[in-house]
C-alpha cells in the first residue's frame, strides 16, 4: 500500500510543472548550451542582506544576448526564480554585455555574453535551509545561426544561520 501511495505521489510530481519549465518536452529536452557552475550550496547570515554569486558557462563558439540587448526583438537573458518562504530576493545584477558583430555586417553591434558570466543574486534568507530553483532563460546563437530559446535549470541550497 506505501509503494502505491509513493508510485501515485510521484506520478503527481512528474506531472506539475515549474513557472521555468517547457510544457511538453518531457519527451526529450534539447540540449543545454549554457551551463550553471556553481553555487549549489550558500551559507548565509540569517535575516540579514547578502550576495550570492551564481557562475555560468556557456559553450565555446556561442553567445547569447545579454540582459539588455541594444535591439527589442532580441530575447534578453534573464532570470527566473521562484521565492521559497523563508527567502526574499531584492534583485539580481546581471553583467554589462560586450560587442559582437556579425561577420556579415559589422557595423552592427549586439550585446551579448561569452565565456563565462556571473550573476549576482540579493537576498535574505530567515534560519533555516531554503531550496531556491528557477531557471536561466537565455537564446544562444553562433556566427551564423539562433537556437530556440531554453530555460536552464538553476538550484541553490540556501542555508541561513
Amino acid at each position: 500500500m506505501i509503494i502505491v501511495a509513493f508510485g501515485a505521489l510521484l506520478v503527481t510530481g512528474v506531472a506539475q510543472n515549474l513557472p521555468w519549465q517547457n510544457p511538453g518536452s518531457e519527451g526529450g529536452s534539447p540540449q543545454q548550451l549554457v551551463h550553471f557552475l556553481y553555487p549549489q550550496q550558500a551559507s548565509l547570515p540569517a535575516g540579514k542582506p547578502a550576495v550570492i554569486e551564481m557562475h555560468f558557462r556557456i559553450n565555446d563558439g556561442l553567445h547569447i544576448n545579454s540582459h539588455a540587448p541594444r535591439q527589442k526583438s532580441l530575447i534578453r537573458t534573464e532570470l527566473i526564480e521562484a521565492e521559497p518562504v523563508g527567502v526574499n530576493i531584492a534583485a539580481v545584477d546581471f553583467p554589462p554585455g560586450v560587442d559582437y558583430a556579425f561577420p556579415a555586417d559589422p557595423t552592427q553591434k549586439l550585446s551579448v555574453y561569452n565565456g563565462e558570466f556571473v550573476l549576482k543574486m540579493h537576498l535574505t534568507a530567515q534560519r533555516g535551509n531554503h531550496l531556491l530553483q528557477g531557471a536561466l532563460r537565455y537564446q544562444a546563437c553562433d556566427a551564423h545561426t539562433c537556437f530556440p530559446p531554453r530555460n536552464l535549470p538553476v538550484a541553490i541550497d540556501v542555508i541561513g544561520q
